[in-house]
């Protein structure tokens, strides 16, 4: 049987940050709409692809999700439960921000079965916060950390970003600092990208707003490595470090090229050869669920081709290429082809070859995307 993860998108927030280009409506209209919509999709897919997969990772990305009542969460949990199989241990995220949450909602979110928790904290800083137009302060980020652990989160995940316009190598280390003090287990840890269309994308053309280059991103980036794993938390992606045993299981089936079902507006899913995307308008969403039981807007069937180059691209960023798995899935020509680059690769010091996989160093990880282009 195999494993699966579910990602549900919930697209209510409260605010719409100036970084951000996920699907988000700013209102709470249409939240029962939209959870019988998610009921039916969750139903209608049970039917094609439940049995003869085992649900190993529930994850609620968004928008908020924690803008939801608790029971709305809870009631898509049972649902999924009722419709799928689920491991017993299967591991459960909720994404957060600070402001959205109290102790008393963390706790009742512990009820409904959530075992791991996601905050989007960004920065501790609050000239930082101001400037992305987050809505909560430092104190409140604290807390809310705080809190989790003090109703019983043992898994705690927090999201920073670094190269800030007017950001500091050493506003950047205090972030880290204060980081590595709080009781999370995981860290996210991300360059600011800037996506079109956002907010921030518009600052930036118009020169109202400017960030470091290249050189001052990657010196950031190589601190937060060394830093971290000095504190405790061994890098096991790109941008994702942890404590001994708390990866993230949900995402680390996205980097071992694994299945998944997304459900609600704009979710993706990916089974066998097969990637769909749902309709990013709510209204849209729920519309063609009511019709039938599907939102599909478009679709790809992958080449073996394309597949192979996913494969590498998503696990040697993560934990690395097994050398079995990729023989098994493409046969031995890949290998075959890339081996005098590999062997490159491997006395710069960029990869190494441990445990049947092929995997990046810490100064591998610097110049991924580099490494990525040259290998075929």
């Amino acid at each position: 049987m195999k494993n699966l993860s579910i990602y549900i998108h919930i697209p209510f927030c409260d605010h719409k940050c100036i970084y951000c280009d996920f699907y988000s409506i700013i209102t709470t209209e249409n939240q029962s709409n939209f959870i019988n919509a998610v009921t039916k999709e969750i139903g209608y897919y049970a039917e094609l692809y439940g049995k003869n997969r085992i649900v190993k990772t529930i994850y609620f990305g968004g928008g908020t999700p924690s803008y939801l009542p608790v029971q709305a969460i809870k009631e898509v949990i049972e649902n999924i439960k009722n419709n799928f199989k689920v491991y017993d241990d299967c591991e459960i995220t909720l994404e957060t921000n600070p402001g959205t949450v109290n102790k008393s909602k963390l706790k009742e979110l512990k009820n409904t079965g959530i075992n791991r928790i996601s905050i989007g904290i960004q920065s501790f800083l609050e000239s930082d916060l101001d400037f992305l137009t987050r809505i909560h302060d430092k104190k409140t980020a604290i807390a809310t950390v705080e809190n989790a652990a003090d109703v019983g989160f043992k898994n705690i995940s927090i999201d920073l970003i670094f190269n800030l316009p007017g950001q500091t190598k050493s506003n950047w280390l205090n972030n880290l600092s204060i980081a590595v003090e709080l009781p999370v287990v995981h860290i996210s840890a991300y360059s600011l990208i800037i996506e079109r269309g956002t907010i921030l994308n518009k600052m930036i053309l118009d020169g109202k707003v400017n960030i470091g280059d290249e050189d001052f991103d990657a010196d950031l980036y190589e601190t937060t490595i060394r830093f971290l794993n000095e504190n405790g938390f061994e890098q096991y992606e790109v941008s994702n470090f942890c404590k001994s045993g708390f990866e993230s299981k949900h995402n680390l089936n996205y980097w071992n090229y694994g299945e998944y079902i997304g459900f609600g507006p704009s979710a993706h899913s990916f089974i066998k050869n097969k990637r769909w995307w749902n309709f990013s308008s709510l209204k849209k969403y729920i519309d063609e669920i009511n019709k039938s039981n599907r939102a599909v807007r478009g679709s790809e069937l992958l080449t073996p081709e394309q597949m192979l180059n996913e494969f590498v691209m998503l696990t040697l960023r993560s934990t690395g290429i097994n050398i079995n798995e990729i023989k098994k899935k493409f046969k031995k020509s890949w290998l075959i082809n890339n081996k005098n680059k590999l062997n490159g690769l491997e006395q710069k010091g960029l990869i190494i070859f441990d445990d049947n996989r092929i995997k990046l160093t810490p100064k591998g990880y610097l110049v991924c995307d580099e490494i990525l282009l040259n290998l075929n």
